[in-house]
């Protein structure tokens, strides 16, 4: 964090933060030589399961945090929020360990984290609105570890030098590029969508010969924390809507330690993040693990996705080429 601005409490959280996501980088990086980190060791209160590393990084983060300013942490991993520092002044909300399934595989998996000013309680601190947040971001454990934040005064950059063990600043207000032919959804559950993001992406695979005039490709990671990192870096749209399945209308990612943070990086970078309607940041977080339809990036193809919500829903894609209302 040198060179950078920001109170010191909230200085002491994210080299805290930093220090913990360069321990977990080391031993995500002896994979099989450690211990077996992708094994299987039940379930979080969301129903999803959790990866031995999952209850590793939530115990490091915790710990870490319990003599600093922190004075509530609230984490996907644990059913309520828990008080580390009665004086303490901010809460953090905290995925500690994004895209847990991808660890056996050896792809790019993540820590998110959201930091709002404490409130009286737990609830006040986090049940309020998303655009309260100070700070949010995340590492991204890949090729390189890279520390990607915002303070609310554009995005910043760090990587990690394994040398020295320390975060280097190398990047300043990072931008979502606005044009972009990539965008990345789950394919598999195309019928269970809703109409209109069917009838979007039918419209991008159309390619050259549909409405938009031009070749698009799809790219799934199933990792946010890796699909938020390639769209800050080549554009691209986001989505995971919610859909038709038991368990799935309003989506499967978390607003506190997941959209709320991406939405407000993604935003500070330029970009967009909406629940497939209405901006992220606007919203209220009404529970812990409430979920939402979560769709960012490009705030060209944001829009657009938006746009096609506003038509008729018995519409089809052959209709919108046909008035040409999404032709680029």
């Amino acid at each position: 964090m040198d060179g950078i601005e920001i109170p010191e409490a909230l200085r002491d959280v994210m080299e805290r933060i930093c220090a913990t996501s360069v321990d977990l980088a080391l031993m995500i990086a002896r994979g099989d030589i450690g211990q077996n980190l992708g094994g299987a060791v039940g379930f979080n209160i969301g129903g999803d399961g959790q990866k031995a590393l999952d209850v590793i990084a939530d115990e490091a983060f915790a710990n870490a945090l319990r003599d600093s300013a922190v004075r509530y942490y609230a984490s996907e991993e644990q059913d309520s929020a828990v008080e580390l520092n009665r004086t303490g002044t901010l809460a953090l909300a905290i995925d500690p360990l994004d895209g847990s399934s991808n660890i056996e595989t050896n792809v790019s998996i993540g820590t998110i984290f959201a930091i709002f000013p404490a409130g009286e309680d737990a609830d006040s601190s986090f049940l309020r609105p998303v655009s309260d947040q100070i700070a949010g971001g995340y590492v991204i454990y890949g090729p390189q570890t890279c520390l990607v934040v915002t303070f609310g005064a554009g995005v910043l950059k760090f990587t990690l030098d394994p040398d020295s063990r320390k975060f280097r600043l190398t990047g300043r207000n990072l931008q979502v590029p606005p044009q972009t032919n990539e965008f990345a959804i789950n394919s598999s559950n195309y019928h269970h969508w809703p109409a209109p993001i069917r009838a979007f992406i039918d419209d991008l695979v159309i390619g050259a010969d549909g409405p938009r005039g031009r070749p698009f490709n799809m790219r799934w990671i199933a990792s946010l924390v890796a699909e938020t990192h390639r769209i800050l870096t080549r554009g691209g749209v986001f989505l995971y809507p919610g859909d038709d399945r038991k368990g799935y209308a309003r989506g499967r990612l978390r607003m506190l330690y997941e959209c709320a943070p991406i939405a407000f990086l993604i935003t500070q970078a330029g970009g967009g993040a909406t629940d497939s309607v209405d901006p992220i940041l606007g919203q209220q977080i009404t529970s812990l693990h409430m979920r939402t339809p979560f769709v960012f990036g490009s705030i060209e193809k944001v829009i657009r996705v938006t746009t096609y919500h506003d038509l008729p829903e018995t519409e089809t894609s052959a209709l919108f080429g046909k008035r040409g209302l999404f032709r680029s």
